[in-house]
């Protein structure tokens, strides 16, 4: 039997260019692969409720697609992800998801280093913003082993498919997931943690892997800036032990929070009935 490459393409558009980059990178891997795909706008994924019931042997409560898409991932064995850039960031549906994924760690075993690939697609060269750590976050923190990830340009469906540089990006994605030897390194700075590109300058001297969320010093040398990052004291998923460790400390939260239940209810206290809301037409119909 073959393998099977899931395609996560949280773009509306039909036959637009996640898909077809998706498919292009499909084409490349060979034979002894199956396809299948998921388009993410069109699965009824309710926004997560902060209830935590997942987290304690249980399934999620919430009565939507999103169990269908998380095991077509579980399922496969290897995943790319493929998002438009949306006002500089990733589909807003991506992130909806993931929101849901403290439900990941009942299905640790199942999704811990799946080989995935991440793709930002933008429609002007420049204007990606943050989609391409958006989607790189993805494959992080839906515990896959991110073999690559890639910025490719195109505004017209099918833009994508007419530049030479853009399918060698394919092959490069395609030989990654087929080969852990052939994993992607950006060409530039990068977190000695993750691999993450994308930092953020927390003062003067030390900086934050957008990524990871390491930090460190950073420093020129030899002409080039270094990052100097350390992971943190409380790592999500660098490693197997991290992920159940941050689980562990979710379950802990609950105990926690029933220990200190009043006296945090003497803080809140003063806000209640602080304002007026808005409210939305279905919960105006219910009045």
């Amino acid at each position: 039997m073959g393998k099977t490459l899931l395609g996560i393409c949280a773009s509306p558009r039909k036959l637009g260019n996640c898909e077809l980059f998706v498919k292009e990178i499909f084409k490349r891997m060979g034979d002894g692969w199956e396809l299948r795909m998921v388009r993410l706008p069109e699965f009824d994924i309710k926004p997560c409720r902060a209830c935590y019931q997942c987290l304690f042997d249980q399934l999620c409560p919430l009565k939507d697609d999103f169990l269908v898409v998380l095991n077509g991932l579980a399922d496969a064995d290897a995943y790319v992800v493929a998002a438009p850039t949306y006002f500089l960031s990733a589909n807003s549906c991506l992130k909806v998801f993931l929101d849901r994924g403290l439900q990941f760690y009942a299905f640790m075993d199942r999704l811990w280093a799946k080989p995935g690939a991440a793709v930002a697609i933008a429609g002007i060269e420049g204007k990606e913003g943050g989609a391409k750590r958006d989607v790189e976050s993805f494959v992080k923190l839906s515990l896959g082993d991110l073999r690559g990830s890639a910025v490719v340009y195109g505004a017209l469906p099918g833009e994508v498919l007419l530049s030479a540089a853009t399918l060698k990006i394919a092959e490069q994605l395609a030989n990654a997931i087929l080969d852990p030897a052939m994993r992607q390194k950006p060409a530039g700075p990068v977190c000695p943690i993750c691999g993450g590109d994308t930092f953020r300058f927390v003062d003067t001297a030390r900086a934050r892997c957008m990524l990871c969320s390491g930090t460190g010093p950073w420093e020129f040398k030899n002409g080039s800036i270094v990052f100097n990052i350390e992971p943190g004291d409380h790592p999500i998923f660098l490693t197997k032990a991290d992920a159940l460790g941050h689980a562990d400390w979710l379950r802990g939260m609950k105990d926690k929070f029933l220990a200190r239940r009043q006296e945090l209810k003497e803080v809140v206290k003063p806000y209640l009935g602080m304002g007026s809301f808005i409210e939305s037409k279905r919960r105006q119909e219910k009045v």
